[in-house]
């Protein structure tokens, strides 16, 4: 299928590179009502739930094939990802089931009886858990993600909805839509521990690691609640707009975005002071958000005008919308290529948009032109290091590079050159082509000093144009 631009986006005043094009690359027939999507980061893939044809459809993210469909329980719904054992795993809602498969073969390893009316999914990393909230039967069922098996059954309450983590105090939350609370659950004793009382009918959940809060979206309320992650007390109630759906986090600007089904607008919430920062005009009625670390964008997928509206995350301003597919469903991200896709319910496919005219797997080559970057050991459990070093015979790099490392949600865990470095920053600016190469360690801590859990992660050398990554695994 030919590539066409769809448009490019130039704003003045905006640091450079802030606003790129954005380009629909391609749209792959899926299978029958595509309902869910999951990056599975250790082997580059897009993982796709088919709610009508009982299926995952699985997508390489090197050249958007799709590459084989695996069958699943009946009415997959929605999925998530385990990156330390390289697991995807897929509720399926009318089969009261979670199947668990392998990243890398695509192979079922198991199917396991949940609750019923599965409806919500979230990795507990600290712990290497799998968490499945069931609607019906009022309670959340918790897998073990080495094992694969149900190790607890914990009751939260009427209508558990949706779910996600605390990273750093490996804690769960589970936001109860009939009750208006959120229950937390203890990752290490799989007990409630507290219930916290938040809107009506909260709807999304997303958690800051930078603050240590959780975000829910009350969709009757028309607010989000901000509650403190190590006393879970509620600490702010920000007004949102009509009906708050869905929520997602910017890490590297520290806010949390909000689509608005009912007014059809994304409110933007500073992530230090807990205030509104911006409202953002998106398509008609708003139903999924996902961040793109890449190009510092938040893209909004309009379920009822088939389009995906895009927010410049430094401006907060909508910089383009693109027309795609139809009744639009799911977001999810390939940091590695820097692309979005769109899962299209109606028309049965995955839309692929590529984000800035050259993604991170076409723009590493001029990187490695000038410089190599190794990792060794690896995988490592004690620390990894880092060897950067310039290319004889090749021009000297124009920009000072940065190492970062992100974990496989695109989250900035370290910047090694911006903590106290034990050698001098390199000066790569004007210098002699082919110098001695310089040394890095990662001890797996962020930038706090704080024990990162084991899984995989990526090391990003950016020289102010270019990236390129290397993966990493860590053993705990």
């Amino acid at each position: 299928m030919s590539k066409f631009l769809i448009s490019t986006i130039v704003l003045s005043g905006l640091m450079a590179g802030a606003a790129q094009a954005q380009w629909l690359d391609t749209t792959l027939g899926v299978g029958g009502g595509p309902l869910a999507l999951v990056y599975d980061s250790v082997d580059n893939r897009v993982f796709c739930a088919n709610h009508n044809s009982n299926n995952l459809a699985v997508i390489d993210g090197a050249t958007n094939q799709v590459i084989t469909t695996v069958r699943v329980g009946s009415n997959p719904y929605v999925l998530c990802y385990n990156p330390q054992n390289d697991k995807v795993y897929c509720a399926n809602r009318d089969s009261n089931s979670v199947t668990v498969l392998d990243g890398a073969s695509h192979q079922v390893i198991t199917t396991l009886q949940v609750g019923d009316y599965p409806h919500s999914l979230c990795y507990n990393r600290q712990n290497n858990k799998v968490y499945c909230a069931n609607v019906f039967s009022d309670d959340a069922t918790v897998i073990d993600g080495t094992s694969d098996t149900v190790i607890a059954t914990v009751w939260t309450g009427s209508t558990p909805f949706a779910l996600c983590s605390n990273s750093q105090d490996s804690r769960v939350y589970c936001a109860t839509q009939n009750l208006g609370h959120v229950v937390v659950i203890d990752g290490a004793s799989n007990q409630v521990i507290a219930t916290v009382a938040v809107g009506t009918y909260p709807w999304a959940l997303c958690y800051n690691p930078q603050n240590n809060k959780v975000y829910s979206a009350d969709c009757g309320s028309d607010s989000v609640t901000v509650i403190d992650g190590a006393s879970n007390q509620v600490i702010a109630t920000v007004g949102a707009g009509y009906e708050p759906w869905a929520l997602c986090y910017d890490p590297r600007d520290n806010k949390v975005y909000c689509a608005n089904h009912g007014d059809s607008s994304v409110t933007v919430i500073d992530g230090a002071s807990n205030q509104v920062i911006a409202t953002v005009a998106a398509g008609f009625h708003p139903y999924a958000l996902c961040y793109n670390s890449q190009d510092r964008k938040v893209f909004c997928a309009n379920i009822d005008d088939a389009s995906v509206t895009v927010i410049d995350g430094a401006a907060d301003t909508a910089v383009e919308t693109i027309a795609i597919g139809g009744n639009l469903r799911a977001l999810a991200c390939n940091p590695v290529q820097n692309r979005v896709y769109v899962a299209n319910y109606d028309s049965n496919s995955v839309s692929v948009i590529r984000d800035s005219a050259l993604g991170v797997a076409e723009r590493a080559p001029s990187v490695e032109r000038r410089f190599t970057l190794e990792a060794y050991p690896n995988p490592f459990s004690g620390q990894v290091r880092l060897q950067l070093t310039a290319r004889a015979g090749t021009e000297a790099c124009p920009y000072r590079p940065d190492v970062r490392i992100y974990d496989v949600n695109g989250a900035l865990v370290r910047d090694l050159w911006g903590q106290p470095p034990s050698f001098p920053r390199p000066q790569l600016r004007g210098e002699t082509p082919g110098g001695s190469p310089y040394s890095l360690t990662w001890d797996g801590t962020d930038g706090v000093g704080r024990r990162v859990p084991a899984g995989v992660y990526v090391i990003r050398l950016t020289d102010g144009v270019n990236s390129a990554d290397r993966k990493v695994m860590l053993l705990r």
